[in-house]
């Protein structure tokens, strides 16, 4: 099992949250945090997760959660719910970079994800989960590149094709349809005729017989 898994089941799971996505992640400023403060438990990995609870009406939080050194489980940290979300930085938008912030009401934290990749990743997400689970003030996404900003236009984008294929493959088959009652109606219209015919060529025939 790898590390986000292991985090969606050990720390949201249990609490009936559902994990949509986790960078991991290094401080690009060091905070000097006392020995007491970590439980003196020396180094440890970084994540920022983004979940969401199952219960309706669904609530959405990004929550930091660690890992120490020499040890399996998973720490939860300090938790924001989305709302309290109010910038996320890229940082520079012309190429793919590892670095980014966050900025909360009360927290201002200066990230670099594991690669730029993963922090593409979760960026896309971040932005899905805000156009979906806030309804008044969203967070300004600032320095992104527009592959990230355009995750969910791709999304309508291939739901307008899917769309579009479906109003066609329709039309074909009601074109199709028309051609087919059409030629019902040519076929009724030849079967009344060779009946009428049959019909015709019999009482000649038994006109001729008698």
């Amino acid at each position: 099992m790898n590390a986000k898994s292991a985090i969606s089941k050990e720390i949201f799971a249990p609490h009936d949250e559902r994990m949509l996505g986790a960078v991991q992640v290094k401080r690009r400023t060091k905070k000097k945090i006392p020995f007491l403060a970590t439980g003196g438990q020396g180094e440890y990995l970084t994540y920022i997760c983004l979940s969401v609870t199952n219960k309706k009406p669904a609530q959405a939080s990004i929550t930091k959660v660690k890992q120490f050194e020499g040890s399996t489980s998973f720490v939860r940290r300090t938790q924001w719910m989305l709302e309290q979300l109010r910038q996320v930085n890229g940082i520079d938008p012309n190429r793919d970079s590892p670095e980014f912030d966050l900025l909360f009401e009360n927290a201002f934290d200066q990230w670099v994800a594991n690669t730029a990749s993963e922090k593409c990743t979760f960026f896309q997400v971040l932005h899905h989960t805000c156009q979906r689970y806030l309804t008044d003030r969203k967070p300004e996404f600032i320095n992104c590149q527009s592959k990230i900003m355009g995750g969910n236009s791709i999304l309508h984008s291939a739901a307008d094709s899917v769309t579009s294929a479906v109003q066609k493959a329709s039309q074909a088959l009601n074109e199709r349809g028309e051609r087919l009652g059409r030629a019902e109606e040519k076929t009724e219209e030849l079967k009344n005729s060779a009946q009428q015919f049959a019909e015709t060529a019999h009482k000649l025939a038994m006109k001729h017989k008698c």
